[in-house]
């Protein structure tokens, strides 16, 4: 077990570094970040003195070095269009982000699993199909267009939610939440259904799959030969053993949501990291960006790193292949 928290533990920090370097390098060439901080009147012995000051005379391995060392310490300089460190304005905007991603997997998986299981052992009820066309619905439409629909629908037409921002919020120290007061959760409604529309659809199709699979094993006819009761079979063995693929494909949506909710923060104008990475790109702010990126390949790692615990708690295999 500790061996394979310490293997799993260094392969996190390859891939974080890996990923730093390709953010680094790629945003050099997204544009001068000078250009976008000085007026057209500045003069050239300004912005010189500005290039300095900032670090961007250094060689690319120089600049590459400090930005890891700083990042190790906690500190990813200073944002380019806000003069704030970049740290600040990351602790100001996650809470929401969190929040609104841990209300639409929420959604995704309360939803998505019954109605999974459901159209797994009832695949010819009318029902099942009615699921089915609603996934392939879920699928194949863009987030941007689902927002939209759901902001003309609910919150124009019939105004019944609010079709932008987060609502009130209490400040509970480091942290900030709407999800103690009626007006944030009133306005995280409608973010959370389009945000985890997908994830929604994705995991009812991946149950349901698992499930028609596992029902056609011997050992499921075994236990029905055996007269077990049919609730004890779909549940307590079926079900049981379809947790190992969707523990992988529901940690990765839950990372994905936190990530790519980009797009549905913009619709909805929701003050998350997803709408600030949009405004970072728009001013080409490269500490903004690059800790964006940092950020969101640590919870893909730490994601996975608890998925990869829990596989051992779910399948006996592989405890005994660990040690």
């Amino acid at each position: 077990m500790i061996r394979f928290l310490i293997e799993r533990l260094f392969q996190a920090a390859v891939v974080l570094i890996v990923v730093a370097l390709l953010a680094f390098v790629m945003f050099r060439f997204a544009g001068d970040p000078v250009a976008q901080m000085v007026s057209l009147d500045t003069t050239a012995e300004d912005r010189a003195a500005l290039r300095e000051a900032m670090g961007l005379n250094n060689s690319l391995p120089v600049q590459f070095g400090q930005f890891v060392l700083r990042a190790v310490q906690g500190d990813f300089g200073l944002s380019y269009q806000m003069g704030q460190p970049v740290a600040t304005l990351l602790a100001e905007r996650l809470p929401a982000s969190i929040e609104l991603s841990l209300v639409a997997f929420g959604i995704a998986l309360i939803v998505g699993i019954p109605m999974g299981v459901y159209s797994g052992l009832y695949p010819e009820s009318w029902l099942s199909r009615a699921f089915l066309i609603l996934s392939l619905a879920g699928i194949s439409l863009p987030t941007f267009f689902i927002g939209i629909m759901l902001i003309l629908i609910f919150g124009v037409e019939l105004n019944l939610f609010p079709t932008f921002g987060r609502g009130e919020t209490v400040d509970l120290g480091w942290w900030t939440t709407g999800l103690l007061t009626g007006s944030g959760w009133h306005s995280i409604i409608l973010p959370a259904c389009t945000l985890g529309l997908f994830q929604m659809t994705f995991i009812m199709r991946l149950v349901r799959a698992e499930i028609l699979d596992v029902m056609r094993t011997d050992y499921i006819k075994f236990a029905r030969a055996r007269g077990i009761a049919k609730g004890r079979i779909n549940y307590g063995h079926a079900l049981k053993n379809t947790l190992v693929p969707v523990l992988t494909i529901a940690g990765l949506q839950l990372g994905s949501i936190i990530a790519f909710g980009i797009v549905t923060e913009s619709v909805f104008q929701w003050p998350g990291i997803g709408l600030l990475f949009i405004q970072a790109i728009s001013t080409v702010d490269i500490p903004v960006m690059s800790t964006y990126l940092l950020l969101v390949a640590l919870i893909f790692v730490s994601i996975n790193l608890i998925v990869d615990l829990l596989y051992l708690l779910v399948d006996p295999r592989l405890r005994v292949r660990s040690r």
